[in-house]
């Protein structure tokens, strides 16, 4: 298998979790399907950013091949697993070029981080929430 398409990610409502990756996070919308049973096939991916341009924009790059499918809740079992899916864990590992840039930018948005950033011997990390309280590393590789 060459790689993995989409993880899933239980939220409560797909246009508040659609604003906080897209607006807060800078993620790409990649498609949002009505499925006609009330359900949306809603996908969405980090930018990837090559050469310092966004490799959505025609330039040639490749974009980032891992995208999450954000599906909305059904019943109560999937509603109890909403922000806990990784059983309190760091569970999403979101790789930048340039920590200080998207630390910044991502305070400046009103994300909550949960440790002042730090320097380790793998790169740069701090962790952060996202809207539901999933525990992500912003991390930049050393």
């Amino acid at each position: 298998m060459p790689y993995i398409a989409l993880v899933t990610l239980v939220v409560d409502d797909y246009d508040k979790a659609l604003a906080f990756y897209t607006r807060v996070l800078g993620f790409e919308l990649i498609e949002d399907t009505e499925r006609g049973d009330g359900s949306r096939w809603v996908v969405v991916r980090p930018r990837a950013v090559v050469g310092g341009r966004d490799s959505s924009d025609g330039s040639g790059g490749t974009a980032s091949s891992v995208g999450l499918l954000l599906a909305r809740a059904k019943d109560d079992a999937e509603r109890a697993s909403i922000g806990v899916q990784t059983g309190g864990r760091v569970g999403f590992f979101l790789h930048t070029d340039d920590f200080t840039r998207d630390h910044a930018r991502m305070r400046a948005a009103g994300v909550r981080f949960l440790e002042e950033p730090r320097h380790e011997p793998y790169g740069s990390v701090a962790v952060f929430e996202d809207l539901y309280g999933n525990r992500w590393d912003l991390l930049q590789p050393a």
